[in-house]
C-alpha cells in the first residue's frame, strides 16, 4: 500500500525553500512535509510538518501536482501531493533545529539555482513557479 504524503511549495522573494530530507541522502533535495496521520487532513499534517521541520508557521493553498515515487529495491511506494502555501510567522533565514533530526539543511532557492541541485521531483520548478494549473506526475524514482 503506498504511502501518502504532503508537501509545501512555498515560496519568497521568489525563492524556494528546499529541504534535505532523506537520510542517506543529503545531497538530494526535497519541498518540506511529510506523511499523512489518521485522523487529520492533508493540509493540517502539512501545516504540522512544516513547523515541526522548518520553524515556520504557513497557510496552507490549493494542491498543484500529485506526484508518485517508487524505491523497487525497498518495496517503497509513496504518493505526495503538493500544495501552494503561504508564509505567515517565523524567520525565514533564522536559526533552527528540526526536533525529529530529520531535516539537517533547509535553503531558499531561485529557479536557476534549482536546476543546479539534484531534486525531486523532476518537474518542481515547472510547477513551483508554474501557472498554478494542477497536474499530475507519473510514477518515478525516487533515486537515479
Amino acid at each position: 500500500m503506498p504511502r501518502i504524503a504532503a508537501r509545501a511549495i512555498i515560496l519568497y522573494e521568489d525563492k524556494l525553500l528546499i529541504v534535505n530530507a532523506w537520510k542517506g541522502h543529503t545531497r538530494l533535495w526535497c519541498l518540506p512535509g511529510g506523511g499523512a496521520e489518521d485522523h487529520s487532513s492533508l493540509p493540517e499534517n502539512l501545516a504540522r510538518e512544516v513547523m515541526e521541520e522548518c520553524g515556520l508557521e504557513i497557510e496552507v493553498g490549493g494542491p498543484c501536482l500529485v506526484n508518485e515515487f517508487h524505491d523497487p529495491k525497498r518495496k517503497f511506494h509513496q504518493i505526495e501531493v503538493f500544495f501552494r502555501c503561504r508564509l505567515l510567522d517565523g524567520d525565514p533565514f533564522g536559526p533552527w533545529t528540526d526536533p525529529e533530526g530529520i531535516v539537517a539543511h533547509r535553503r531558499w532557492v531561485t529557479r536557476d539555482e534549482l536546476k543546479t541541485l539534484p531534486h525531486k521531483p523532476s518537474s518542481l520548478a515547472d510547477v513551483a513557479w508554474g501557472t498554478g494549473e494542477a497536474t499530475y506526475d507519473p510514477l518515478e524514482l525516487i533515486v537515479e
